[in-house]
Order: C-alpha cells, then structure tokens, then sequence
C-alpha cells in the first residue's frame, strides 16, 4: 500500500457533524441555513474540535434530504448562498475550524439538468454521464437496480440507491455487454473531470476537503474493489499536486480498500461493520431482545464482548497504521435511535472516554454531546425514513423551539423534543458536571497529550471475551499512556502485566486510586460505569 501524505492538522483533529437543515435557523423560516452555523461558530469553537464536517447543502429537490443533488455548484437557496458558504468557510478558519463538505459522487437528482439531457433519444454532451442499458425492455440486470420506462430514450437507466437517483458513469470493472462501458471510454472519463472541477470549485471558495458519499459505489460490478481504489488513487495524487492540506473521509467502512485508494480516513460504520455495531449498536432501535442482537460492548449489564470489536479493528488498524486514520463515531444522521438510547451520563461519558482516547478521528454527531434523543414515530422527512428521528433540531435553549428557530413550530423542519427535561447547550454550560462539558474536557485532554493523537501507537493490555475491564496502551514522543474502561454496573480489577507501569502512575482523567501496588504488580480497580486515564 502507498502511503499517502497526511496533512499535519488531522493529527489532534475531533470532527464534528452539522446536518444543517437541523442546526440552526438564522432568518425564521423553520430550516437551519449556513448563516446560523456562521452564528454559532464560537460555540462549535468551544468545543475544541478541528473540523466541521456538513451534510450536503446543494440544490436538490431534497427527496434524499440534499443527496440528490441538482446542481453541484450551487448552495440551495434554503441554506443561504453561495457567498455565505465562502463566508463560513473563512470565518470558521478565522476560528481554527476547517469545514468539510459532503461530497456525492456516485449519483444525481432526476432533476439534474445533466440527466434530463441524458434521458434524450438523440446522442448529445450527456448521453454517457449515466449508466444506460442498450433497451429500454432491460429490466433486471444482476448486482444492479433498474429503472424502466422513465424517458423516451431506449434504455433503463441503473440507480445508485432511490429511483430518483441515477448513477453516474464511472465504467464497469469488467464489462460483459456492449452498453457497460469501460473505465477508459470517454463518458467515464468525463465524468471524473467533472468531478475534480466539482472539487477544485469549493476548494477554491474556502473549504477543507470532503467527506465522501458512497465513496466504494462508483464503479460498477467491481466485486473487489480494485478499479474504485484506482479511481481514488488518481484523485488523491491530482489533490496532494494541487491542494496538498485538503482532506479526504470516506464512507466505505472497510479502511483497508479505502486508505488503499487515497482516503486519509475512513470510518467504521453500523453498515459493513460488525466490530462498530458490537460497540454501541447492537441493541438496534433499541430492541431488548438480546437473544437476537446481543449485547453492545457499552451497556450497563456488562454482557458486551470487546473482542467482536477488537477482531475487526486490529487489522484494518495494523494495516493501515503510519498510511491513514480509522475514524469512529458518536452516530450520524443514518443511525437510529441516537447515542443516547437506553444510556446515562455516565456511559455516554465513557464512551467519549473511549473514543477520545482511540487512535485515528473520532468525529461527534450533532446534539449528541449534550445526549440528545432520537424521536420515535415520526412520519418520514425527505427520504429519511427509520432515520429522521434521530435528525430533528438542535437543541439550545429551554425556550421557544429549544432556541432553534423563531418560525411557529409547524413550520420547523422537524418537530422539537417535546420532553421538558430535554437537555439543552444553555442548561449544560452552567453545570460542570455536565455530559457538555466532560466532552469538553476530553477533547482538550487528547490534544494536550501527543499519545492520545490520532498516530500514537495503540496496543490492548486486558482484553478478554466477555471479562472487563479493557485496558490499553497509547505512545507517542516518550509518552506513555494507559486508558481502562469498564462500562458494566459491578466493580472489576485486574492485574496488569508486568512491566507496563514503569513509574508511579498520574491520573489525567478518572478518579484516583485505581491503580494500586502489590507484591506480584500493580492492580487495576474501578467502580461500576467508570474509566480513568493514566500516565505511566
């Protein structure tokens, strides 16, 4: 694998996820715009986090909530405008943020006038931007989905998700009939130009990089991946000649094909996952049935298995090691229910114990420091299905729309949490102890320490199936660290190894004491639901 150059900033970076039309609204329409971000710059700056990463704010028709994109070059009018994307971008760099905006390079809108000129019987400029079959009564082809009927062209075109998402033609890996067209043929190579003018167009206005929609999509019947790696692999080398800081994330959820192909990171994902699903996720939408789902590793009851986790994780992390980041995360706007499901306090906090002490990226999604909760039941909003609880409004005040928006509440985007103990940024702010200000503290503790970063080495020092604690070991520039985490409701200990505390231990995080001296070593002690963090 080639190692990519990785810009120096992604070193200390947290990201931190804004679905915009959900963050807030600035002019009292109900849907959150790039002005409100703009207006709480300085509370995303308070958090401590590097990079703001922006789910997609182009024109659409919003079928796909913006991932259907009707203009690529253009901010929808909903968010603002072209010059306050520039604007946000400036005044976030003014504040040491750098914004990442959410690229989709696999598909378009229907609405796409590239598409509608593709639909066209007669060849023209767009005829090969899709991906055609040669009739129209092609019906089913297999590994792909298709669409009959839908122009007076003589062919079905292939989706890359919803029906009214086409997918752009990058070529097919190993082509079989005359209308899969290789990665070489013109159509396809047009549309990888345009996809580095699309680039090149916002890097130029101001922003950081991308994270990238369905980033393993693109070519088509690639089983392996190969053809989608070198795709990448040529972007990232025209990125590092041109914009050399600019950074790239995946959403491939396999960082071995991803790092591979140019990505600096790639996250794992409650798809393609396991190992991230066994973390947090197990008892999807909360369902109590353990029998089926198992247990998550950060439950209270303490049934969770490390090593699901752990299994995964150490290769892809031994793989990629010193050549791309592995980037875990709070949620996103794709996983329901939220973070918080079925959680206190004190296990979110030490989840973020954990993921701000793991290597790679940790990237937080909206409300989800403050333990926002996800809404159950609602009618779906612009293609969000199971999904659209868990994107409803930020929540800043205990007033009039929880602060987000002055627009009667019939107008919002999506209803407010209606729960009068919902947890707000203005409730959190005054109280130290809060899941706020915890997060807080743990993201300056990752920056203040180089080992913490995102390339000190990681080893497991106590991990075994079904046992707690987990205990592991990060390094860096002669420091060195050791990070214990026991999520279940009971007490644990554990003797540690010998050897790996060479000095008196100092508590950076935790409660002391839990580290104590013997005659065969030193013992690890922690309470129920509890973690430290030590230098030794």
């Amino acid at each position: 694998m080639k190692n990519i150059a990785t810009p120096a900033w992604l070193e200390e970076a947290v990201f931190y996820e804004i679905y915009p039309q959900s963050f807030y609204d600035s002019n009292g329409d109900g849907v959150g715009d790039l002005p409100g971000i703009i207006e709480k710059l300085d509370y995303i700056q308070s958090l401590g986090v590097a990079a703001v990463w922006l789910n997609p704010c182009f024109v659409s028709p919003f079928q796909d909530a913006g991932y259907d994109v009707a203009d690529y070059y253009k901010i929808a009018p909903r968010y603002g405008t072209n010059e306050d994307a520039h604007r946000l971008f400036a005044e976030a760099r003014r504040r040491g943020i750098r914004l990442l905006m959410d690229l989709v390079p696999g598909h378009t809108s229907i609405e796409h006038p590239w598409f509608k000129a593709s639909c066209r019987p007669e060849r023209n400029e767009y005829t090969d931007w899709y991906v055609w079959t040669d009739s129209g009564w092609k019906w089913d082809v297999p590994g792909l989905h298709v669409v009959s009927g839908f122009a007076d062209r003589d062919g079905s075109y292939i989706t890359n998700f919803f029906y009214f998402q086409p997918a752009l033609n990058y070529g097919f890996a190993h082509p079989e009939e005359a209308w899969q067209q290789p990665v070489d043929a013109p159509g396809p190579q047009r549309v990888r130009q345009e996809l580095r003018n699309i680039m090149k167009f916002w890097l130029d206005l101001g922003c950081s990089g991308f994270r990238v929609d369905m980033a393993r999509s693109l070519v088509k019947l690639d089983w392996h991946g190969q053809e989608t790696v070198r795709l990448w692999q040529e972007m990232r080398a025209w990125l590092d000649r041109e914009y050399p800081e600019a950074a790239l994330v995946s959403e491939w959820s396999n960082p071995s094909l991803a790092i591979a192909g140019g990505f600096h990171m790639d996250f794992l994902l409650h798809f393609g996952s396991a190992g991230y699903t066994s973390l947090l996720r197990k008892q999807y939408a909360g369902s109590k049935d353990t029998d089926k789902y198992g247990f998550s590793f950060f439950d209270s009851r303490g049934h969770g298995n490390i090593l699901d986790f752990l299994d995964e994780y150490l290769p892809y992390y031994q793989e990629t090691k010193g050549k791309g980041l592995v980037c875990l995360i709070t949620g996103n706007h794709d996983i329901s229910p939220r973070l918080s499901r079925d959680r206190t306090t004190a296990d979110l906090e030490l989840v973020y114990l954990f993921l701000m002490t793991m290597p790679g990226a940790p990237f937080i999604y909206y409300g989800d420091e403050i333990g926002m909760r996800s809404l159950d039941g609602l009618p779906s909003k612009e293609g969000g299905l199971h999904r659209t609880g868990a994107r409803t409004p930020m929540q800043w005040t205990a007033g009039f729309n929880a602060g987000f928006s002055a627009a009667p509440a019939e107008k919002l985007y999506l209803p407010i949490d209606p729960d009068p103990g919902r947890p707000t940024v203005a409730a959190q702010e005054s109280d130290p102890t809060s899941l706020l200000n915890r997060v807080r503290a743990l993201i300056a503790l990752r920056k203040a320490h180089p080992a913490l970063c995102a390339s000190g080495e990681f080893d497991v020092v106590y991990a075994e199936a079904g046992r707690l604690p987990f205990v592991y070991r990060r390094r860096k520039d002669g420091e060195t660290i050791l990070v214990a985490l026991n999520p279940a409701d009971r007490s644990t200990e554990v003797a540690l190894p010998s050897g790996i505390v060479t000095k008196t231990p100092e508590t950076i995080y935790g409660k002391d004491g839990a580290l104590s001296k013997k005659a065969a070593g030193w013992q690890l002690s922690l309470p129920g639901i509890s973690g430290g963090i030590y230098l030794i």
